[in-house]
């Protein structure tokens, strides 16, 4: 299976229509929220030209392009974090991908409704940020109970991991994603483990 990129943001911002531009595929699109419920995907080849000219200096017959999987997610609301919408659903998806494509909606157009009210690039950014922020945090303070309880029996290793949790804990609650988090040597494993949201990759 190829690099998994997964197409995220408010209801109506246009993630179908680029879904169908990346892959030729036609879906359904609706001038309604939640149109997608179930996840569109597509399995995208990479053309590359250079991929030929190796091709041609190893004598090579056959010539496999790598792919790209490309992911239509259901839009993500205010409070998804806390399961509205299709939140739960909507996270577990995102949690598969490798990139997240992040679509924000720049455009206004009375037929076509927008749950924020009149489109607002930035404010529209962070409302989906933030909801993965706090999906974070939940795995946080779930992973930090657990070490609490292991303190007893392995107290240095539980002692460094509180630690770093801690430290990641304030950096997002300050609005921060985990991505903008610098973790040292030592860390870079833990937070891996901990498969956050807001690590992955972004690309708007």
């Amino acid at each position: 299976m190829g690099f998994k990129c997964g197409l995220v943001g408010l209801p109506n911002v246009g993630k179908s229509t680029l879904f169908t531009a990346l892959s030729s595929l036609p879906v359904e699109r609706a001038k309604f929220p939640f149109a997608t419920v179930e996840p569109n995907r597509a399995i995208v080849p990479v053309k590359d030209e250079r991929l030929e000219k190796v091709a041609g200096l190893a004598s090579s017959t056959e010539i496999t392009p790598t792919t790209l999987v490309i992911v239509d997610i259901a839009g993500l609301i205010e409070g998804a974090s806390q399961g509205e919408g299709l939140g739960n659903r909507f996270l577990a998806h995102i949690r598969e991908m490798d990139l997240l494509l992040h679509v924000v909606r720049g455009f206004k157009a009375p037929d076509v409704p927008h749950l924020a009210g009149e489109p607002d690039p930035r404010r529209d950014k962070e409302i989906v940020e933030l909801e993965l922020i706090l999906a974070d945090l939940a795995i946080l303070e779930r992973r930090l109970e657990k070490v609490r309880r292991s303190a007893k029996a392995l107290p240095k290793e539980a002692a460094a991991e509180e630690e770093f949790l801690e430290k990641l804990r304030v950096h997002l609650y300050e609005g921060k994603t985990a991505r903008s988090f610098a973790p040292t040597t030592e860390e870079i494993s833990m937070i891996d483990n901990l498969q956050l949201l807001t690590a992955k990759p972004v690309v708007y």
